[in-house]
């Protein structure tokens, strides 16, 4: 069971994560999050520990154990991070979850475009992003992160070898420190974003050791080949082929 209390204690943020809302099970913390039944509270924070329909990108299945794990969404409404800088909080997200992991676990984590965690070569943690529109604005945004935190079993089959910080660290973790952590971090890097992106993409690509590799991208039935040969301004990766860099939107990328 998560300890409200002692998660309270440990968060130190301005707003994200101060309107809480925990459940035990739940569709999908995201679809919940952007229904208009939801006040649209800037850094609402919803913990479910079950999600009967959780997912992550192209509609895959996200497997969680019930209780073991983290898996939780942001709310985001706040208009100027919702324009041109939307593509930022998907790359703030999984470097806040590294950066946590780092902090607290001393492990040595790998970013894997554009938003898996990875120890080990291994998927510990994921971020679906998604949103809703009026027109062509968007009204509001919600992070999905899955942290595969004490799960000792994964049963199924998946495109990434899943592991969880306990089969890392052979010990169960503190859940709320954990979560406390990552938001704690999030907020730090949300409120760099206006002013300073280019640091937060450089953080980012320390950990991305795809850079520099030969990859192929596959998105629907289309697949790309080329050097991973960076992620330019807004995060998209630049792939390289002879002379000519194609800008990739989102793709499932593999070192061939």
């Amino acid at each position: 069971m998560f300890n409200l209390e002692n998660f309270d204690i440990k968060l130190s943020t301005e707003f994200i994560g101060r309107n809480f809302i925990y459940t035990e099970e739940i569709e999908s913390t995201n679809s919940f999050l952007l229904g208009k039944s939801v006040k649209g509270i800037n850094g609402t924070v919803l913990l479910a520990e079950k999600q009967t329909r959780g997912r992550g990108r192209k509609d895959r299945v996200w497997y969680s154990a019930k209780g073991q794990n983290l898996t939780f969404s942001i709310l985001i409404t706040e208009k100027k991070y919702l324009t041109e800088k939307i593509n930022m909080l998907n790359f703030i997200s999984s470097l806040s979850v590294a950066q946590a992991i780092e902090n607290l676990f001393q492990l040595r984590t790998e970013l894997k475009w554009p938003n898996d965690i990875l120890i080990n070569g291994k998927k510990t943690a994921g971020i679906l992003l998604e949103s809703s529109s009026q027109g062509s604005k968007i009204e509001k945004l919600v992070i999905g992160i899955g942290i595969n935190v004490n799960q000792g079993l994964f049963q199924g089959n998946f495109n990434s070898e899943p592991t969880s910080l306990k089969l890392e660290l052979n010990h169960s973790i503190d859940r709320e420190r954990l979560l406390a952590e990552v938001l704690n971090i999030f907020e730090e890097n949300y409120l760099e974003i206006p002013n300073n992106s280019k640091q937060l993409l450089d953080d980012w690509r320390e950990r991305c050791r795809m850079i520099g590799e030969k990859i192929s991208v596959t998105d629907s039935e289309t697949t790309r080949y080329g050097i991973f040969d960076d992620i330019d301004e807004n995060g998209f990766l630049l792939l390289k082929n002879k002379n000519t860099i194609e800008k990739i939107h989102f793709g499932d990328v593999s070192i061939s």
